[in-house]
């Protein structure tokens, strides 16, 4: 049976949890080998993360099973190519339909039976709800640092720096007079180029000390929650 394999890595994740690009190589031609599964090609994503389907190297799994020149696709683990049940779902009903089975090695499924194809939508779904529960607890977090007035990541904002403790928001008042001023003049119904041209012409400087302001730089300004 002729199979392709396919791997991926996020920028930030090129070696996280054991899944680096020759780490999944490795173990999906053993796997191969242990099922008999005649292995014609290896493709990756590098460096891309899994949004959705347009990767490149997806794409082209997806066009050698339409095609039929393959009979199985391999992969690692199932977030390697999914991080949706839908997309899961649907893309593998697509290979059903082409005759084609996929096999992902970390959760042990086989969707050529009718409980590898059980497992393979309990596993996807709940894969999804962890990745949606993380993001849900990373928000709470951030958003009780801001409360705080901690840094959450990023440039220090304008109006502020950082306390000795590398950490701790502390308001610089010249700043501050900035931002009312950005305020005053929105809540006149001054454009967003408008208040860059005024605040170019009082000589204030942005949070970089350029004397030229960018009317997105007043949106976020403007946007930023009141600490």
């Amino acid at each position: 049976m002729k199979a392709v394999g396919y791997i991926r890595v996020s920028t930030e994740g090129q070696a996280k949890d054991g899944v680096s690009l020759d780490n999944q190589e490795a173990k999906i031609k053993a796997y191969a080998d242990l099922k008999d599964l005649d292995l014609v090609e290896i493709i990756e994503d590098a460096g891309i993360s899994a949004k959705n389907l347009n990767r490149p190297g997806v794409q082209k799994v997806l066009t050698m099973a339409r095609r039929k020149e393959v009979e199985a696709v391999v992969v690692y683990k199932l977030d390697r190519i999914f991080r949706s049940t839908v997309d899961a779902l649907e893309t593998t009903k697509k290979f059903d339909k082409w005759g084609v089975a996929f096999h992902s090695i970390h959760e042990t499924l086989d969707t050529q039976s009718a409980m590898g194809r059980f497992f393979f939508t309990l596993t996807a779904a709940l894969g999804e709800m962890e990745r949606k529960i993380i993001g849900e607890r990373t928000k709470a977090a951030l958003k009780h640092l801001r409360i705080n007035g901690k840094k959450t990541g990023g440039d220090v904002p304008l109006g502020y720096c950082l306390d000795t403790d590398g950490q701790t928001l502390i308001q610089v008042p010249k700043e501050q007079e900035v931002i009312r001023l950005i305020k005053k003049l929105r809540r006149k119904g001054c454009s967003l180029r408008s208040i860059c041209r005024e605040l170019e012409t009082r000589g204030h400087l942005t949070k970089t000390g350029k004397a030229k302001w960018q009317a997105q730089s007043i949106a976020q300004i403007l946007k930023r929650p009141a600490r």
